[in-house]
């Protein structure tokens, strides 16, 4: 079996137990009221939740048996040792502003990323935003569909979501998805027209649907039909939101050193940072905010670290080697 067979461990953590289960009760209840309650007592609530699931996380932030290297692994291209797949899920008009700074810092240091939008969420994608992107090659992903957690609350509202979503799709010329939240149901999302879905993760007790993929490999999930398969791309550095809006850490060395640990079993190094929480050109952060140089550290870490040992794909061109690897291509 080859990497590109879908995982059974993975496939089995996502189905659901019956036809209607898309989101618990607990989780509904709390998008409802979200938008209702001031900032600071969200971010204390769910620090709260995070202090005690850290007590009793033990796979965190590294799953040793993540690393296991799937039957039939034929490795990167070029012999490369490890893979390294940038991502960014910008959440409003703040983030939107952010995203050519973002942009720029990265392309400084020779990386290349994905940006993920709202279609229809609190600000306006023109094709020019898109276009700026994809000229400097960078990619566009759908990120949901309103980012209002209601996706996945039962499998008719997002049947009807998906039509939707595969129409900006369409309009976009994009082939990559992620749900808000992270919420995930791999069944359901044969229904998108994807290469890729990256709503999952390798490990992460801190998400609100915390049920993990188990592996920092991507993998195909596949359907009744061909055009109904996609790859699956798990995030496999914590988000930044976790570290450094939630835990309050103060360095990036959980990213570096699981990096360290990513590239020795030469997997796939997955990290989702927004634009919308990083404070650039020295500003003091918010509540909201984290120092922009952690991130730009971390990326020449990598850059000197591992010179000439990592490929950095875009999200889609990940989706195409692994897809072209089970074709036998």
């Amino acid at each position: 079996m080859d990497l590109a067979d879908e995982s059974p461990r993975a496939i089995a953590a996502y189905a659901p137990e019956e036809e209607g289960r898309g989101m618990s009760l607990l989780n509904a209840m709390y998008y409802v009221f979200k938008p209702f309650l001031p900032q600071a007592a969200r971010y204390t609530m769910r620090r709260l939740r995070a202090n005690y699931k850290l007590q009793k996380a033990k796979d965190w932030p590294i799953m040793e048996s993540a690393g296991e290297t799937p039957p039939g692994w034929r490795g990167w291209p070029q012999g490369k040792k490890f893979a390294l797949v940038l991502t960014h899920d910008v959440e409003g008009p703040v983030g939107l502003e952010r995203c050519k700074q973002l942009a720029e810092m990265e392309r400084k240091h020779g990386f290349r990323s994905s940006f993920n939008l709202i279609p229809e969420g609190g600000y306006e994608v023109t094709p020019e935003f898109r276009q700026h992107f994809t000229d400097a090659g960078f990619e566009i992903g759908v990120h949901d569909l309103r980012h209002d957690g209601s996706l996945y609350r039962s499998r008719k509202s997002f049947d009807e979501c998906a039509v939707a979503i595969n129409s900006h799709l369409r309009e976009w010329s994009a082939v990559g998805f992620r749900a808000g939240f992270m919420f995930h149901n791999l069944e359901w999302l044969k229904t998108l027209d994807i290469q890729y879905d990256a709503s999952t993760f390798d490990t992460d007790p801190f998400e609100p649907q915390p049920d993990g993929a188990g592996t920092i490999f991507p993998f195909v999930v596949k359907g009744r039909r061909p055009e109904d398969r996609y790859v699956e791309l798990p995030y496999t550095l914590p988000q930044d939101a976790t570290l450094y809006l939630i835990l309050r850490e103060q360095t990036n060395r959980i990213w570096k050193g699981k990096t360290d640990w990513l590239a020795k079993r030469g997997g796939m190094v997955l990290v989702n940072v927004h634009p919308d929480y990083l404070a650039f050109d020295g500003r003091k952060p918010t509540i909201s905010e984290f120092d922009a140089n952690l991130y730009e550290d971390f990326l020449c870490y990598v850059k000197e670290t591992y010179a000439g040992q990592y490929w950095n794909p875009l999200p889609r061109e990940m989706s195409q080697f692994i897809a072209g690897r089970e074709a036998g291509e």
